[in-house]
């Protein structure tokens, strides 16, 4: 019987050390993970933060990754012409030629099914181009404070010829100016100096806000992203709203 007694406590002290072995390694593994949520007003650089972490800390995006990204890029240089052309009207702007007028009317035409396949075939890129040297155009992009235009529209549209050949595949600096609004939660792991870091990124539009309080159980940090470069641009969801206001005002909110 005794010996019985002795096997039990053996094994429970066993068991017992396991126990406390898995405790210590779990703690020691979450005293070495980082849960950030990153938080601000739409369009303020979350997204962007997001996919820099991966580039830097993630060995960046594979080519199959890019290949997925090509419809975005097209999507964003079609969109940002599309704004520039419609605020011509609303600035009161004339293109320098006005065979352009013809060309928007065409890029309108073309452009709704092109993004439908995600495509930028030849005789829309051909249009856009036209459009993009326009004197006029240029103008109108050099007021785009006036009006909501994609921070990457230059950056696109002045590399259209290489965006726009048959084996185009995206750069990882195309991917990391990518545009597409942000729903719902996205989240991205990374490990840097033996610290593994959760970054969620959640959507900053208003009609995303509510979706936050799920987010901020456990979070070790919060990064709030504003953009200094916003100081005299409004909301695309509120034109009457400056989007710096709105960051302090949701600066506050969240803190208080």
């Amino acid at each position: 019987m005794g010996c019985t007694v002795s096997a039990e406590d053996k094994a429970a002290a066993e068991r017992s050390k396991m126990i406390d072995k898995n405790l210590r390694e779990d703690g020691e593994k979450a005293a070495r993970e980082v849960k950030l949520l990153l938080l601000g007003a739409g369009e303020s650089g979350k997204s962007t933060i997001v996919k820099q972490m991966k580039i830097i800390h993630e060995d960046g995006y594979s080519e199959d990754e890019c290949k997925q990204y090509r419809a975005v890029v097209y999507s964003n240089t079609i969109q940002s012409i599309m704004a520039i052309v419609k605020a011509m009207a609303s600035l009161k702007i004339d293109y320098s030629n006005p065979a352009r007028a013809d060309d928007a009317q065409q890029l309108f035409a073309l452009s709704a099914a092109a993004e439908e396949q995600g495509i930028l075939p030849e005789d829309l890129a051909n249009v856009i181009r036209r459009l993009w040297a326009d004197s006029g155009i240029q103008s109108c992009f050099t007021r785009s404070r006036e009006y909501q235009l994609n921070d990457s529209a230059a950056y696109y549209l002045n590399d259209l010829e290489r965006i726009a050949k048959a084996d185009y595949i995206p750069t990882q600096q195309d991917v990391l100016r990518t545009r597409v609004k942000t729903t719902g939660i996205v989240e991205t792991h990374f490990t840097f100096k033996e610290l593994h870091f959760k970054m969620f990124d959640v959507g900053g539009q208003r009609s995303e806000r509510k979706k936050w309080i799920h987010c901020f159980e456990g979070v070790t940090a919060i990064i709030f992203c504003v953009a200094l470069s916003a100081y005299d641009l409004v909301l695309a969801e509120d034109e009457e709203m400056n989007r710096m206001h709105e960051s302090m005002k949701l600066f506050d909110s969240i803190c208080n």
